[in-house]
Formats: structure tokens, C-alpha cells, sequence
């Protein structure tokens, strides 16, 4: 598979999520999709239980944007370093940051996610 329809999947991705867009993020995904974000956390099937993923975004945030800063793409599998600028429903800013592999299938969908990333510091400053 060409890296750049990696790269394709891959920002379709945070496109869809910086607009919260439950359908068009799950688009992205293979049927059987599995996700650890953040890993340490149990598994997550993105078809049965990831709809309710945006709809937390949008419970929380008014406003989000995501930038890939770089992407690796080796074979099938890309590793991303990003950044997640938003603004919280109460008006405070947040930043946060980490680094997701993504899987892909031969199908061009992602199969497995694994983000690694700390979701306690979010909170923090959302609390803050």
C-alpha cells in the first residue's frame, strides 16, 4: 500500500474528529477495528462502542483542532505525532499531545489504533 494512502486514512481521521464527526470518523475504520487509546486501557471495539467517542467530544468541547506534526509510515503501519488544541464548553483552552500507531488493512481502513498519551493531563486542565 502507497504511503500516501496512508497518510489519505490518517488525516481523515483527525479531519473528522477535529469536526466531531462520529460517522465520518468511523468511515475510517475496518468492521472489525480494534483501539487502545490510551493504551494501558482495555480495548475498544470502534464499531460497537467508539460512537459514543465523539459524542463525548462534543459533550465536552465547543472547539477542536488536531495537528499531525509528523507522520512515519513504515509498510502498513504509520506512527503519529500529534497535538490537540481545543476550547471546553466553560471556555477553558486545552492542549494535549501524544503519539498514535495506526494499522492498516489491506482494505485502506485502520484495523488497530494504540495512542499513547496521558488523558490525566487533560482533565487537569479542564479542571484547572
Amino acid at each position: 500500500m502507497p504511503s500516501t494512502a496512508i497518510e489519505t486514512v490518517i488525516a481523515a481521521y483527525f479531519t473528522n474528529i477535529t469536526a466531531m464527526n462520529p460517522e465520518g470518523w468511523i468511515e475510517n475504520f475496518a468492521e472489525d477495528a480494534v483501539s487502545h487509546d490510551p493504551v494501558g486501557e482495555p480495548p475498544v471495539k470502534i464499531q460497537e462502542d467508539y460512537h459514543q467517542f465523539i459524542g463525548q467530544l462534543q459533550a465536552v468541547f465547543t472547539k477542536l483542532a488536531a495537528t499531525t506534526e509528523h507522520i512515519f509510515v513504515a509498510g502498513t503501519e504509520a506512527a503519529v505525532k500529534w497535538t490537540m488544541d481545543g476550547v471546553s464548553k466553560t471556555g477553558k483552552s486545552v492542549t494535549f499531545e501524544g503519539i498514535t500507531i495506526f494499522e492498516i488493512n489491506k482494505d485502506g481502513k485502520i484495523q488497530t489504533t494504540r495512542a499513547y498519551w496521558n488523558p490525566n493531563l487533560l482533565v487537569a486542565q479542564l479542571r484547572g
